[in-house]
């Protein structure tokens, strides 16, 4: 069954998630961090912001005083210049009366220029504060455009005015939306802050290269809270089966978080540490394998360049009692998802943010889907019109094989009352 990749979800709620943040980079992978290490940086980076705004208001102030300083005293020694001396009378030598007459006009001249400066100075910083008021209100309008206002608060649940109404349908195709499903939000909690956001991606099990789902999650949020919002085809297949079992686990960097909610659920990391206390050599090659590539190994066969590495330390921890913000990770690295035996898929944290005031309010709203694979659902093989329902497998009155039918061209050819013949396999098509 083939998927084509799709922006929106299923239509599930009415709220809009803001988009913003960082651009996102594929491959690249950050440092090891938490969420507390990332609040920490969020919250010196506001401290040092503050403070650089208080010195540069500070050095703008001690400039004014400055300048007005500066007039005062051109002021004062301008009325001294026009006060004639007390001990003696005016002069009247024609000579002397030139030269102060052009001495004043040099100070009037030099005091001129200073005040010219002084206003050029005071116009220059006048444009600057300008410019970068203009820039501020260009970078809002943009953010803007990422981070749309909520249709309606699914904790208030009131209706929009037609503003943004309308302002939100111009822009319904500039910013992709995520949909919260109403149906599971029973009741309103409400976000403790300080608030992070973690924005989590899930691969196809078997095209590794698909991304089939995407969430936000919170970072007080535990691990199985996103593994009950995580839906695969396999599940489905298996309860059908009615072999359904609810264990399963995320590796995390060097830890297993296992899903031991269930009485009859199984610790699937146990065989893996027993593999490695037994088989240390074979644990250690596979290792290489994974951290260098084939290639390098083959590489270094052929060279003979030996770097020492080492196992990591692997443990086991309980996914129900671990929160997001309780281990480390790296942004963009690919961890696993382990279910249903050897379901495998891949796993991306790919952003962390703080909370917005745009962003849902209710935390039982979370795990929010935001990206949902469309299918792309195979039809019936006969009619060419309806949804498959069933497949078959060596059919030979069938067109194709397998072969696809709807209930009602399946029932057509294969009766049950009057079947033609029964030397052929169905099988119930489900939808991925």
């Amino acid at each position: 069954m083939e998927a084509n990749r799709t922006n929106t979800g299923e239509e599930e709620a009415n709220c809009l998630i803001p988009k913003g943040g960082p651009i996102y980079i594929s491959n690249l992978i950050s440092p090891l961090t938490s969420v507390p290490e990332f609040q920490n940086s969020v919250l010196r980076q506001l401290q040092e912001l503050e403070a650089e705004l208080d010195s540069h208001q500070l050095a703008e102030s001690e400039d004014i005083c400055y300048h007005t300083r500066s007039r005062k005293g051109h002021a004062v020694e301008n009325a001294s210049t026009s006060i004639e001396p007390s001990n003696g009378c005016p002069g009247t030598d024609l000579d002397g009366a030139a030269t102060d007459r052009k001495n004043g006009s040099k100070k009037q001249k030099r005091r001129r220029m200073n005040d010219r400066h002084i206003e050029d100075t005071y116009i220059k910083k006048v444009d600057k504060l300008a410019k970068i008021k203009q820039k501020q209100d260009e970078d809002k309008a943009t953010a803007k455009l990422h981070a749309l206002n909520a249709i309606s608060k699914i904790s208030e649940g009131s209706i929009p005015s037609s503003d943004k109404i309308e302002r939100m349908k111009s822009l319904r195709f500039t910013s992709s939306s995520g949909k919260a499903k109403s149906a599971d939000v029973k009741e309103h909690i409400p976000v403790l802050y300080p608030e992070t956001i973690l924005c989590v991606e899930v691969y196809h099990n078997i095209r590794k290269w698909s991304k089939v789902q995407e969430f936000l999650v919170l970072g007080r949020q535990t691990l199985t809270e996103l593994k009950d919002k995580i839906c695969c085809l396999t599940d489905q297949v298996m309860q059908k089966a009615g072999r359904y079992d609810p264990s399963g686990y995320f590796l995390i960097e060097d830890i297993f978080f296992n899903d031991l909610r269930d009485p009859c659920a199984i610790d699937y990391s146990e065989p893996i540490f027993d593999w490695l206390r037994n088989s240390p050599d074979d644990a250690m090659r596979k290792w290489e394998s994974i951290i260098t590539g084939e290639l390098q190994q083959k590489q270094r066969s052929v060279l003979g360049s030996v770097t020492p590495s080492r196992l990591p330390h692997f443990k086991a921890a309980d996914m129900h009692k671990t929160r997001f913000c309780e281990f480390r990770f790296q942004l963009g690295a690919r961890y696993l998802y382990c279910h249903q035996g050897d379901c495998k898929h891949t796993i991306v944290i790919r952003d962390m943010r703080s909370i917005h005031p745009d962003d849902v309010q209710n935390r039982a709203a979370y795990p929010i889907m935001i990206f949902q694979l469309k299918p792309r659902v195979q039809k019936c093989s006969v009619c060419k019109i309806t949804r498959a329902s069933k497949v078959t497998l060596d059919d030979k009155w069938a067109r194709e094989n397998p072969c696809y039918f709807c209930d009602y061209c399946y029932s057509l050819l294969h009766s049950k009352d009057e079947s033609l013949y029964d030397e052929f396999s169905v099988f119930d098509y489900l939808h991925e």
